[in-house]
Order: C-alpha cells, then structure tokens, then sequence
C-alpha cells in the first residue's frame, strides 16, 4: 500500500516538474523523494525486509527528505504553519496555464506534505527521525560541483551518519544562501569581498582545491590560438569584433583566420567564474577596469554578436551550438569541451610565455602564491608570478557561517571540510576534474578556519 501510493507520488512529482522549468530547489525535493522510491522498490520491503530494517532506512532518509521540503516551501515563500519565516517576495510561476497557477501551487504543495506526512505515518518525525544523523546542504559554483559529486558519495560511504545534498546554482547563489543560512555550504570561485566581510563577520572564506578556467573557442579548423588579457577585454568590449582582426593575427602568426564576427558568450547568472574572468581582464586592461571592472555580476558591455548562458554547462553548450564564438569555461568541464569539438586558447602570462591550463602550469600559478595566502585566505591568484604560471587560477571556496544552527552541524561541517583538504585532495578525484591540490601551507590555513566552526 505504502509502495503504491509513493510510486503514485514519484509520478506526480514527475509531472508536475515537466510543467515549470525545475530550478536547484525543485531538484532537491525530487531527487530525494525519487531515492526514498527507488529503495522502496528495491528491496520490496514487504517481503525481504524486516521492521527493524525498514524503520532504520527511512530513519536514515528523513532528514534528508525534511530538508528537500523545507528547501521547497522556502523557495515557494510559504509558511508551513508558521515553522517558516514569512518572505515578502513573491516568485512567480511561469507554467503555461497561469490561470490554474494557484490551484498547481497548492497541488505542490499538498505534494510536499504527503512526503512529510508519510514519514509521520510511520513514526519517523524529522526532528527525532535519527539523532545521529545530520544532514548538511550545499549549493553555489557550477564548477565545484562536479568534484562535489565526487566527494559525497566516498565520503558519506564512510560516514552514513552524515547527508550532504548538492545543487549547482552558481557561486551568487552559494554565497547568498551561505549568507542567509539557507546552507551550510555556498560553493564559490570568488572569496567574500571586503564589503561583505564587513557586513557579515562570521562569514568564512575556505579554500578546498585549486582550480582555473579555460578559454574556450569554436573556430572550425583552427586547432590552435593564442590570446591574451587585452584581446579578450576588446572582444567582450565590442572593439575587437572579428576573428582575424590584426591584433589577434599578430598573436598567431602564420594561422589563417577567418574574416567572420566573434560572438562573445558570458554568465547570465551570478558567477565565480565571471568574477575569475573579470578579475583577469581588469587586471589586463586599464579600459576594462575603469569601465567594467570584476565582481560576480557586471555589467557586460553591449556587444551586438554577443549571447549569455546560466551555469558553465550552459556557456559549453552555447560554445558548442555557435561556431565562431568564445567562452570563458571553467576546466572541470574541459573533458566534455574536448568533445564538444571546442578549442582551447594559450593565455599570454605574466612572464610573457603563453600557456594551457595544465597541471603543471596551474600548480606553478599556485605554488607562487602560496607563502602570501593570508590568514583568511581571500586572495587574488590572477596573474601569479612564475615563467609557467597559468594566469588565470583560483581558490575554490566554501564560504560558510562559523556560527552553525547547531552544534551538531558545526561538528559535522567541521569533519566534511577537513576531509575535503586532505583525503578529498587526493590526485584520485581531482585529476578527474582537472584540478590542483592545495600546497601544505595553505592546507594548514584551512584547517585553523575550520576550527572557527562552532
């Protein structure tokens, strides 16, 4: 009977997310009722499984069905009985059938509280579902999120008393959630600003890995270009607007471009990888940096040819769908442009040598700069010194509240994060993604911001 109705609920859940475009929300609620489904029909409890054994795998899944409802009601700006803090924003639904909106609304709703209300039925409530089980959220930078999905399988292989849910949203999102403690953990490529420090001073900028982005182009037969800093600020300017234009040509000499338009690809959303990229042309371009200058969002210069995309799988794709166009990728994504058919450009760096985002040239960018990390780790990597040196590299950061809701959760926050900068550094997951391990020094860094975490 129990099986029947949530296999009837995966269903509905299905269909009514096919109505309205899923955002990182949605995608939790679904997936972790689509898990708590799938043991179900697995194990055929009615037959193979003892009471016992059901009443520890739903213990086991609770929390983490709990927070995808919360996560739910929070996003829809509803007040389940009052447990939930009333939000003036409203966030409108964009399905086709507006008229029937408030009646779908509550639909979702009443979706979400069967999903509560079964595991009431069974006498799991969430709150006492399983004292030593915690569950831990994080959302934020499209690029860390493939080593997220790396890291939390092996990790919580081993630790089953802890859930970690990950959502790539974008590091705006992550920090913003981190921020207004909708998350433990805001995933991002960009490190707190000094505003930021100063408006929220139990905010923690946290290295985890090492990363850098890629420049990527769809130019057919053209299998190797070279660019720099102040050519890529004139494309995204708009004053460098076709491929053989003789600033490029003298970079490649020898290439035979073609006299067709660039079209420029940038985030639409809020972005560490455009904070890394902006950083960098600002760093290169003194029109660019009293004109755009960096940040998560800016304020991208009105480019006739140029197009924007959400998230770096969306900037592959519109890489991919556009020949002629260029894009600033992070290089977790570098196997899937590989096979994209997307170039990737050599970046003039600070010593004048051009060079790939390789292991070696990103450990090079790293190792300089490491000896300088401060104690909060906020730092620019951009155009790190070295005849090697990769020029655009950065930490990727948890940014996280050193003042958790519980201490429950500071302590588990504190065990994932640690595990993170040193068995999660290993070259076994972050070859994978094409990134570095943190150097000793900073290793050590991390570890003293951790122990903040109460």
């Amino acid at each position: 009977m129990v099986k029947r109705y949530i296999v009837r609920l995966k269903e509905r859940l299905k269909r009514q997310l096919a109505v309205y475009k899923p955002n990182a929300a949605w995608t939790i609620c679904y997936v972790t009722t689509f898990d708590l489904v799938s043991f179900l029909l697995r194990s055929e409890f009615n037959k193979t499984l003892s009471t016992a054994g059901f009443h520890q795998e739903m213990s086991s899944n609770c929390n983490a069905i709990t927070v995808a409802i919360v996560t739910w009601f929070d996003y829809c700006g509803a007040t389940l009985g009052g447990l939930l803090p009333r939000r003036p924003k409203r966030v409108p639904f964009r399905g086709p059938n507006k008229r029937n909106a408030n009646v779908k609304m509550m639909n979702l709703l009443r979706t979400g509280a069967a999903v509560l209300a079964i595991s009431a039925a069974a006498g799991f409530v969430p709150a006492q579902a399983n004292a030593a089980s915690v569950p831990l959220v994080e959302t934020g930078s499209s690029l860390l999120y493939p080593l997220f999905n790396l890291w939390v399988p092996a990790y919580t292989a081993s630790h089953p008393n802890i859930s970690i849910t990950t959502t790539s949203t974008g590091s705006g999102t992550g920090i913003a959630q981190s921020i207004k403690g909708l998350v433990n953990i805001g995933a991002s490529d960009a490190y707190l600003s000094d505003a930021m420090v100063k408006a929220h001073p139990d905010m923690l900028s946290i290295p985890l890995a090492i990363s850098s982005q890629a420049i990527n182009y769809n130019l057919p037969g053209i299998t190797h270009l070279k660019l720099s800093g102040p050519i890529l600020a004139g494309i995204y300017e708009g004053k460098i607007t076709k491929w053989n234009d003789p600033a490029i040509a003298a970079a490649n000499p020898g290439v035979k471009l073609p006299d067709h338009e660039i079209i420029p690809v940038h985030r639409l959303d809020g972005s560490g990888d455009t904070f890394i990229f902006t950083q960098y042309l600002t760093n290169s371009d003194k029109g660019w940096a009293s004109s755009v200058h960096y940040g998560t969002s800016v304020a991208w210069p009105a480019v006739s040819a140029g197009i924007g995309a959400n998230g770096n799988q969306g900037m592959l794709a519109a890489a991919k769908a556009n020949p002629y166009s260029i894009a600033y990728i992070g290089v977790s994504f570098a196997d899937q442009a590989a096979k994209a058919g997307l170039g990737q450009a050599e970046l003039l760096n600070k010593a004048g040598n051009y060079v790939l985002p390789t292991p070696e040239t990103i450990s090079a960018a790293a190792a300089s700069v490491a000896n300088s990390t401060p104690a909060d780790e906020r730092i620019s990597m951009i155009f790190s010194p070295g005849k090697m040196a990769y020029p655009i590299v950065n930490y990727e950061y948890a940014i996280v509240n050193a003042k958790q809701p519980s201490k429950a959760d500071a302590a588990a926050l504190r065990h994932f994060l640690t595990w993170a900068i040193t068995e999660g550094n290993s070259m076994s997951f972050l070859k994978q993604v094409h990134f570095a391990a943190l150097p000793p020094a900073v290793v050590e860094l991390s570890k003293a911001q951790i122990a903040k975490i109460k």
